[in-house]
């Protein structure tokens, strides 16, 4: 073991936000040994993570006061700016030099504000929001994309390939988000063309498992398809067979379209697909699907043929 990484063990790293993702992130952390500070709006969030060494404060602030490698896993714009710039936030406290990480999924623009505000206190903030899910997180194999200062990437890598099997390095803040982004605006436009497809096989009399084979060996085949199919007993440990629970929430995703829509709206891009998916997305969101997986998409279509 190098000097550096001896040293690097032995100072504490700070970790906001242990909600679904960030709680086994937190924990892969403390695996690798790295004394953890952290805190979160829901104290029973920090209890799990006390439990098997973190230390627990109060605020983003407080967790700024005592650690100068920062990592935040929060779940909008609204609350990484509140976390980094509120009353109680990071940037009260900031140490000159601190590494804030953030693992987010928020509007590029956020991403760039945030780095200029702690740009003004002497810190340097990176985005790197993850693909993967919880069981990825569980077993650090998210894939991190991320956006910063070059010179910095080596020094963020270090904590992330605790928590990840990909680390990609993006380029200037702010495209870590772009790429995530990205990925699941395409994620969305085939999980719905996936369901549709699926549904229809069914209705035309073929076993679901059997179309399932057959995409998966032609041009249909997709990630969707062959790795989280979204029929019920097509696949197993997926959503789609313990009733679209855990994995990837229908909120969520209709969030992540929401941000393509809007970056797709101040670049002029066209996004027909991409608009369409999130709009079905939020209907599903108000329809009683906001908490079950993204691929209960096959069970809403079901449902809005009226069987």
């Amino acid at each position: 073991m190098t000097d550096n990484r001896k040293k690097s063990l032995t100072t504490p790293v700070g970790f906001i936000g242990l909600g679904n993702m960030g709680s086994p992130m937190a924990t892969n952390l403390l695996k690798n040994g790295y004394p953890v500070i952290a805190t979160d709006v829901f104290p029973e969030s920090c209890k799990e993570l006390q439990d098997i060494g973190a230390q627990v404060v109060d605020s983003p602030a407080d967790v700024a006061d005592r650690a100068d490698r920062i990592i935040t896993m929060l779940p909008s714009s609204p609350n990484v700016i509140e976390v980094y710039t509120g009353p109680n936030g990071i940037l009260k406290k900031v140490k000159k030099g601190t590494l804030l990480i953030d693992s987010s999924t928020i509007d590029p623009a956020v991403s760039r504000e945030m780095a200029k505000a702690a740009e003004k206190m002497g810190a340097v903030f990176m985005d790197a929001p993850v693909s993967g899910g919880v069981g990825a997180a569980s077993l650090a194999k998210l894939t991190f994309m991320v956006g910063g200062l070059e010179e910095e990437y080596e020094a963020a890598q270090e904590l992330l390939t605790c928590m990840g099997a990909n680390v990609v390095y993006c380029g200037q803040v702010g495209t870590g988000q772009a790429a995530k982004i990205c990925n699941n605006m395409l994620l969305a436009i085939g999980m719905i063309g996936t369901a549709e497809t699926m549904n229809l096989g069914i209705r035309l009399g073929l076993d679901p498992k059997l179309l399932t084979k057959i995409l998966n060996m032609s041009s249909g085949r997709c990630w969707s398809s062959d790795k989280y199919n979204p029929v019920p007993g097509v696949m197993e440990g997926v959503p789609s067979s313990n009733n679209y629970q855990g994995g990837f929430g229908t909120t969520l995703m209709a969030k992540d379209l929401g941000l393509a829509q809007n970056t797709a709206t101040n670049t002029k891009t066209p996004i027909p697909l991409g608009s369409l998916a999130h709009q079905i997305y939020r209907v599903m969101s108000s329809r009683g699907y906001a908490n079950k997986d993204f691929s209960s998409i096959f069970q809403f279509l079901r449902e809005e043929e009226g069987q």
